[in-house]
């Protein structure tokens, strides 16, 4: 009887030291301050809530976070959970890397109060839920009145040309300038916003596959952008500018207007005065019409996870109301629950920009061709490059269009061919 009683502790003992030890892996890769300790505090509670679980948040910079986390699958270091940004998802969940969460999703008792572009969103590969969006990044224009003010600008640009304008008023006026232009890191939203609305058409691609990226509305777009940067209507600097830089642009009065998701309202906020900017739908195209991309953000799990439920459980906290509208709120992303457009904090006049666009016929949210493997590297890796180039002058506007029309027709056609 005392072996069994000896034998019996010790087994409650190991398993105690095994719960202990439990260790879950987190990657977050849109990494900034701000957001790291908001997750460290949503974690905590997951935390508290699971008495000997551990969660190991590794942080990627986002400027060297795709490259950074291909080199961790390479080597084996497969996390449970990740951030995962909706260019990425296609290439880990058509690879076979990602779990689906629709048996979770199926009895968790939030899923009814998700918005339904959350959840079509989620299931953007394979109309299966391989990632569970945590919110939305619309594009939108800041601008700054007291700027638009100095250099003589009536009131806020409704259309291209008019922005054109602007832009040209503003850099006469001695080291300002227009357009705060994102050259570096996560450049392509700008490119693909103007390329459309100039076109009037954010289709991607002809029915045999074929990209629309050196159609004549795309090309124009696209060299509007190059002749933006090179008539001196951004800062020389910005042909290398990522997130960061861009917003630091606009909140320290060096450029007038800047194109950006609700993310960057934060930082602007706090360094200038409500009064002195604003947020404006974007400028519209010779159609009448503006395509602001829309981005989303959210939390996969790896099939490598060693537990998968307990993998879900840091979801679901990170996912449920109160981890979701605490994580959106100091991230500045649109939630993705149905019930958090009543919130106060969104109901006030930053906000207003975002929600006219949502609220214009003539405006229409769109998304990136994600669902292509091939597009994560030709966001993060070959844009970044050749859009430079254009930049710079090595190489023409209309090279650039048919290098990305290339590219993308080759991703498409394959994709048409596996169908």
């Amino acid at each position: 009887m005392r072996r069994l009683v000896t034998a019996a502790i010790f087994t409650a003992m190991m398993a105690g030291t095994a719960l202990a030890d439990t260790t879950l892996k987190l990657v977050e890769v849109i990494t900034s301050p701000e957001r790291t300790e908001t997750l460290k505090s949503i974690v905590g509670k997951f935390e508290a809530a699971n008495p000997g679980t551990k969660v190991e948040i590794i942080s990627l910079p986002w400027g060297e976070a795709f490259q950074k986390f291909a080199t961790m699958v390479s080597a084996g270091e497969i996390p449970d959970v990740m951030e995962m940004p909706d260019t990425w998802l296609s290439l880990y969940a058509n690879n076979g890397m990602l779990e689906s969460l629709e048996p979770y999703l199926a009895k968790w008792e939030h899923t009814a109060g998700l918005t339904p572009r959350a959840l079509e969103l989620g299931r953007d590969v394979k109309n299966t839920a391989y990632m569970l969006p945590y919110g939305f990044y619309l594009r939108a224009m800041f601008y700054n009145k007291k700027l638009l003010q100095e250099a003589g600008v009536a009131e806020p640009p409704k259309t291209l040309e008019e922005f054109t304008a602007a832009s040209e008023k503003v850099s006469k006026v001695p080291g300002k300038y227009g357009y705060c232009m994102r050259g570096g890191p996560g450049g392509l939203n700008g490119w693909m916003i103007f390329a459309a609305s100039m076109a009037g058409s954010n289709k991607y691609f002809n029915e045999d596959g074929t990209s629309t990226m050196n159609s004549p509305g795309w090309s124009k777009g696209i060299e509007w952008m190059v002749d933006l940067y090179k008539k001196g209507y951004a800062p020389k600097d910005s042909v290398n500018w990522g997130f960061n830089e861009v917003v630091a642009g606009f909140y320290s009065g060096t450029c007038a207007f800047l194109d950006q998701d609700p993310d960057a309202l934060i930082a602007i906020a706090e360094r200038m005065n409500k009064d002195d900017f604003g947020v404006m739908p974007l400028p519209k195209g010779p159609d009448g019409k503006s395509f602001p991309t829309i981005g989303f953000g959210g939390w996969s799990m790896f099939t490598a996870s060693k537990d998968k439920d307990l993998a879900w459980k840091l979801i679901a906290t990170l996912e449920g109301p109160e981890g979701n509208i605490e994580w959106n709120k100091r991230i500045g992303a649109l939630p993705a629950y149905t019930a958090a457009e009543k919130d106060p904090f969104y109901a006030g006049d930053q906000f207003k920009g975002w929600f006219q666009e949502l609220a214009d016929p003539n405006t229409v949210p769109t998304v990136m061709p994600t669902y292509l493997e091939e597009f994560a590297f030709f966001k993060d890796s070959l844009v970044i490059k050749t859009s430079q180039e254009a930049l710079l002058g090595d190489i023409t506007a209309e090279d650039l269009a048919n290098q990305w029309a290339d590219y993308l027709t080759k991703a498409q056609q394959k994709f048409l061919a596996k169908k």
